[in-house]
């Protein structure tokens, strides 16, 4: 379990950036904890999945399972004491994870079963600010979160080696167009792999990285005949990460855009509920390198590498779209052909977040059930491996503005989400809006 400290950057972000206030914001949460809602055939079968190791934990057992039985699709769950944890937080914010019930509670529940996460370690953890990474791609600028995310960087990396391709003319999930991303992706992986960490630990290239001369160097290792293998030196490329996360894109009619990715790792993350809390503990430190002496090497106060890629791309310095999905090291790749497939393929932002994905890290080529079979026999003969799989990545979803200056939102079918429009609201006192004040 890494040190749980989400709940600080919200309400850091809330305090900073919001207008309505924790407690407004997060009554909805508490409704929805208190009343429950309805299971979803997806959520119902990653219970299902699940069922045997959340068994083990009392707390986590009585929330999604029923008599032992997982949730059914349709079924109501509830969850009363996340309700409660929600309404301290609403009523004390921060400070009862750090030294109020909700901390005390996590410190009890690791001392009791020989954890080692302390209220000391939930007390003393600082968050950060970091410079975003910014590249270019036609025209668009491309704005991302830097190291110890790895996702922005490696998406301006590799457009910056597609860009000297005319992907244009190239037909979406033809032959050479799945080569392309293939070689791309080998290349990518092969820096993600030997350079990214934590920056504060690690020195992490990235001015390199994003660079147009590196995205040139880098295109001239591709082969279009053939596959290539590209050297790295990750003990641990063959671990398998989790694909389950969860990614929001928020926007409104000023402009104002928040694209965030949030993880517990697994579906459940440790599938501990720490109990009266309703929380669920995460196992992001399941995603360090174990092995040490690499730059994602476990060591004390380090932020774990990860590949979230929330992403906002910008069209004549305005906001143009907004992308992100959840699935572990399939996250970048994924975002980065759903930015392909709106500027060089023409598609609408619900056809780019819905068309079917590829992907590798440099061993098996993943194809999605809606590529054509057509493509496979000329690409294993381009040496490469196909593997059939039902998914690459999670439920990417989007927000784009267009021209007139509607917002269009998206959201595709590999997990559970929903394009929703919210307008109106609580009357208000005339003149007291402050976006039409002169």
């Amino acid at each position: 379990v890494g040190v749980p400290a989400a709940l600080q950057a919200w309400s850091h972000i809330e305090e900073k950036y919001g207008f309505l206030g924790i407690e407004k914001v997060i009554r909805p949460a508490i409704r929805f904890s208190k009343e429950g809602f309805k299971v979803s055939d997806y959520l119902s079968g990653i219970v299902e999945n699940n069922k045997e190791i959340l068994s083990s934990y009392p707390s986590s057992k009585s929330t999604f399972l029923e008599k032992g039985v997982a949730l059914k699709s349709g079924d109501i769950l509830a969850n009363p004491d996340y309700a409660k944890t929600l309404a301290d937080i609403a009523k004390n914010g921060v400070s009862t994870l750090t030294e109020g019930k909700l901390g005390n509670s996590i410190d009890l529940d690791m001392k009791s079963n020989k954890g080692i996460v302390s209220l000391d370690d939930l007390d003393q953890y600082q968050i950060k600010y970091r410079e975003p990474v910014r590249g270019t791609y036609r025209g668009y600028e491309i704005i991302g979160v830097g190291p110890v995310s790895s996702g922005a960087t490696h998406i301006i990396q590799a457009l910056n080696i597609i860009e000297g391709f005319n992907v244009r003319e190239m037909q979406f999930g033809s032959v050479e167009y799945i080569h392309l991303i293939a070689e791309t992706l080998k290349l990518v992986f092969a820096d993600r792999f030997k350079y990214m960490g934590d920056p504060d630990f690690v020195k992490v290239p990235v001015e390199g990285l994003i660079s147009k001369e590196y995205g040139q160097h880098c295109r001239q290792k591709i082969d279009l005949s053939k596959s290539s293998k590209f050297e790295h030196d990750d003990p641990a490329a063959f671990a398998t990460e989790s694909k389950n996360t969860t990614h929001i894109t928020v926007a409104d009619e000023t402009g104002s855009v928040v694209s965030m990715t949030q993880t517990l790792n697994d579906a459940f993350g440790s599938r501990v509920t720490v109990p009266g809390t309703g929380v669920l503990l995460n196992n992001t430190m399941y995603n360090f390198d174990p092995h040490p002496g690499t730059a994602n090497s476990i060591a004390p106060g380090k932020r774990v590498l990860s590949s979230m890629a929330p992403i906002i791309v910008f069209k004549s310095g305005k906001p143009f779209m907004s992308l992100g999905t959840p699935g572990a090291r399939r996250i970048f790749p994924s975002v980065l052909q759903g930015i392909i497939n709106v500027i060089d393929h023409g598609m609408s932002l619900q056809e780019a977040v819905e068309a079917p994905r590829v992907w590798t890290q440099g061993q098996n080529l993943e194809l999605e059930p809606d590529i054509s079979p057509d493509v496979i026999e000329p690409l294993t003969k381009k040496g490469h491996v196909i593997e059939a799989v039902e998914r690459v990545a999670g439920g990417m979803n989007g927000v784009l503005f267009d021209d007139t200056g509607s917002i269009h939102g998206a959201a595709c079918w590999r997990a559970d989400g929903s394009p929703i429009a919210v307008g109106g609201g609580p009357a208000t006192i005339r003149g007291s809006n402050p976006m039409f004040r002169v």
